[in-house]
């Protein structure tokens, strides 16, 4: 039993979850997500990730009511439990394991949308514990959607927050905002990006064009979480990959997002 100790609104339809889980608390990684379920027969939802603490033995998530799986699991409150809660799973991101010294030499940033704010937090979050500032780019539909500014902020050089209508920051998409950086004179070593796989797909074809290496999350396509469904298949460089066993990060100039973007249509309903 994983007891909810923690749920906070954080826009409308999106809530942070802290639960007990003192086993994946223990051995969790920024990168890597959970599997849980509400209550016995229901369905298996992958989320990331977002926050960890090892001395209380908790994780946090951010949970998007997108269906009737995430309605129900959004109606529990503090004090209830999810019957299941299995992880750590994916692979960690690649970073945890280069020398802290080649990290500190690079220049680092961060393109979020929406909900991808909750996977991109821990990991600028650890590079800040290593004593590693980078900047981040959070792009957004509007005001009332935008989450998680000030712990972002705690933890980054800078933070650039774009909408869509400019009811907050500055209007426009996040590629403006990396665009303008880079022809103001910034350099980047590497480019980390997560979020809608549509933002995904446009900040790689940019960062291709400004000669920046780019890592992405292709956890929007997960659903098994184990490798079983094959809905998250993904080519990347002519190999196909799964991204919830070998991902879910991959290089993103890689990626056919094209046949990842025509993929996830057939999930819809008509």
């Amino acid at each position: 039993m994983y007891k909810i100790t923690k749920k906070e609104k954080l826009a409308e339809g999106i809530f942070w979850m802290d639960i007990e889980a003192r086993r994946i608390a223990k051995a969790c990684q920024p990168g890597q997500f959970i599997i849980v379920r509400d209550k016995d027969g229901a369905e298996r939802i992958p989320l990331t990730i977002c926050d960890y603490d090892r001395q209380q033995g908790t994780i946090s998530i951010v949970l998007q009511v997108m269906g009737d799986a995430t309605r129900a699991i959004a109606r529990l409150e503090r004090g209830e439990i999810f019957t299941d809660v299995a992880g750590p799973l994916g692979r960690p991101s690649d970073f945890i394991l280069e020398p802290f010294q080649e990290l500190r030499e690079k220049n680092i940033i961060f393109v979020a949308g929406g909900v991808g704010m909750a996977p991109v937090y821990p990991q600028v979050k650890w590079l800040h514990e290593q004593g590693i500032a980078v900047e981040v780019i959070a792009g957004f539909r509007n005001k009332d959607l935008v989450i998680m500014e000030s712990q972002m902020a705690s933890v980054c050089k800078t933070l650039h927050i774009t909408t869509d209508d400019g009811s907050y920051g500055q209007q426009g998409l996040v590629t403006d905002v990396l665009r303008d950086l880079v022809e103001a004179g910034n350099t980047y070593e590497r480019c980390v990006t997560i979020g809608p796989m549509i933002m995904m797909k446009f900040v790689c074809l940019l960062t291709k064009e400004l000669n920046i290496p780019t890592i992405v999350s292709m956890n929007p396509i997960m659903v098994d979480g184990t490798g079983m469904c094959g809905a998250c298949r993904v080519t990347v460089g002519g190999t196909v990959q799964f991204a919830c066993v070998d991902g879910p990060e991959f290089d993103g100039h890689l990626i056919d997002f094209d046949e990842a973007l025509k993929r996830m249509t057939l999930y819809k309903k008509g």
